[in-house]
């Protein structure tokens, strides 16, 4: 078995920026209008959150514990129940020309934690959604297998989770979210519990992926340094109740690496979100 690393694989350069702002783009992929979320003991997690996020959008939700992060993610994903207002996608037609129906097949989520089936290789678990789609098996394991590459785990198609590190867990992870070619990824802070140098080469593979792939990403995190590397646009949460505070526009260019972490522009970025964040806290 080859050497368990985190070595990131070079990948194509980030083709350029793509537009940041829904009406820059026509109609916004998904709309929030005034949605609300309320847990049957009564604490109410999100309230009247509008949001719009337009194709191609790379949007970080940042704000403290508790703040209804994650379960506006998972809302958006179909995976808990709106209690007021409404999740609409108009950028988004079916094939009789309807729109405004939750795109169940153009969804991949990634969670905080890789939730890989510990009795299947890393290939098998990257070929589950395509086998759920009918994909023939051959077909299912060429894709997956290119997928696993793509993530930097050539080689790793035989591994099991238990063979893998933590990084290269959260790759499979992403790799499986992204097979099927989603239209929209959603993440729920999936690097919090890798080390630094992890998180950082996982965070250029993603932004490199994006650039190829062109999908809508909606990313969690707590962490103000994760999110102006990543976005181009951070919205700010706060808590009691979850609430949109602010939406933070992220004016530095694609791609961004390491020089762009120890600029001027990142260093004057990070104050700004850091000062929003501290009032969403404060608040």
């Amino acid at each position: 078995m080859p050497n368990a690393s985190d070595a990131a694989p070079a990948g194509a350069p980030h083709p350029g920026p793509l537009l940041a702002k829904s009406d820059e783009r026509g109609k916004p992929l998904v709309s929030l209008r005034k949605v609300s979320k309320q847990f049957s003991n009564g604490t109410l997690a999100v309230r009247d959150v509008d949001l719009d996020l337009a194709a191609g959008e790379f949007v970080s939700l940042l704000g403290p514990s508790g703040c209804g992060k994650s379960t506006l993610l998972r809302m958006i994903a179909g995976l808990g129940e709106v209690s007021a207002g409404a999740i609409d996608w108009p950028g988004l037609r079916k094939a009789d020309g309807s729109t405004g129906v939750r795109p169940a097949n153009e969804l991949g989520f990634v969670f905080q934690e890789p939730t890989l089936m510990p009795w299947s290789t890393a290939l098998d678990n990257v070929t589950i959604p395509l086998k759920l789609k009918g994909v023939a098996r051959g077909e299912a394991e060429t894709r997956a297998a290119l997928m696993l590459a793509n993530v930097g785990l050539k080689g790793f198609e035989g591994s099991y989770p238990r063979e893998l590190s933590g990084g290269m867990k959260m790759r499979v992870s992403i790799a499986r979210a992204l097979v099927t070619q989603p239209r929209i990824l959603l993440m729920d802070e999936p690097f919090a519990a890798l080390d630094e140098i992890t998180r950082h080469k996982l965070n250029d593979d993603l932004l490199r992926l994006w650039g190829e792939q062109r999908f809508t990403a909606i990313f969690v995190t707590h962490s103000v340094f994760e999110s102006v590397y990543l976005s181009q646009r951070i919205v700010v949460m706060a808590a009691r109740p979850g609430r949109v505070i602010a939406d933070l526009t992220v004016d530095a260019p694609y791609p961004r690496d390491e020089d762009f972490r120890t600029s001027p522009d990142y260093g004057r970025l990070c104050r700004q979100a850091s000062e929003t964040l501290k009032r969403a806290i404060s608040g």
